[in-house]
């Protein structure tokens, strides 16, 4: 016998053997059923009490003892629909509390922090746009400084040539001080839009942003820090913040 069907039906292993089994030997005590089911002693009692639950068991009492009968077959129907109902409603009530369920997990959502030490810290931090932006997507940087080591500038040529080939955009604005033949070099990179900070602000960090995430560089003189937020919130209040500048900022022209 395919015992699978009933197992799929709701019952369990040890429910199947007892119940098999009652259909076979009729009403019976314990003993009976134990061998001919051959589960244990211990769990006979826990079994059958589920079985009298799900209507597929019975009892009698003769001479102070129980005497447990297998209902009809046909009963095994009435508990597949039985349980069929009960699904369907606690689906019905799960729909019910999704909208809860899905709000609870996003308050649940925390922020992430992460710290970067020195130049290869932040080339770290930086190349990690690469993993969540895609073609047609875009990142802007604002406060970036006047002046930087020429490794940096190597490291920003490669960089913007994979940007260009990956067909992200990016927008940056520099300190007013800047030099034009930097802006023009950064320009000159397609995809790319570089201006000057519309105010003479002297700021001691610059800052990336996309998507989720807020970089904030500290270029600081004996070593250099990056610290990457990710976090919704505080990304969109730092995305208003350039696109303040930069509706104020002008399109470089040499």
């Amino acid at each position: 016998m395919n015992i699978t069907v009933l197992k799929e039906a709701g019952l369990t292993d040890g429910e199947v053997k007892v119940y098999l089994a009652l259909l076979e030997v009729g009403s019976s005590t314990i003993g009976p059923i134990l061998e001919r089911s051959k589960v244990t002693k211990s769990i006979i009692y826990r079994i059958l009490d589920r079985l009298i639950e799900k209507g597929l068991v019975s009892y009698i009492i003769k001479n102070k003892t129980k005497h447990f009968q297998a209902a009809s077959p046909n009963k095994l129907l009435d508990y597949v629909e039985a349980r069929k109902e009960e699904m369907d409603e606690n689906k019905k009530k799960i729909q019910e509390l999704l909208p809860e369920l899905l709000l609870k997990q996003n308050l649940s959502k925390k922020s992430e922090a992460t710290v970067y030490e020195g130049f290869k810290g932040i080339i770290t931090a930086h190349d990690k746009r690469f993993e969540r932006l895609k073609r047609g997507d875009e990142y802007f940087f604002f406060g970036l400084p006047q002046k930087q080591p020429e490794y940096f500038h190597a490291y920003w040529q490669k960089d913007h040539k994979k940007r260009m080939k990956l067909g992200i955009k990016c927008k940056m604005l520099y300190d007013q001080k800047v030099t034009d033949s930097i802006l023009k070099n950064r320009n000159d990179f397609k995809l790319c839009d570089a201006r000057r900070m519309p105010l003479d602000v002297n700021s001691p960090a610059w800052i990336l942003g996309y998507k989720d995430v807020t970089v904030i560089g500290l270029p600081l003189a004996d070593k250099s820090f990056a610290f990457e937020i990710v976090n919704q919130e505080v990304a969109d209040s730092f995305k208003s913040y350039f696109e303040w500048f930069w509706k104020k900022s002008k399109k470089f022209k040499l």
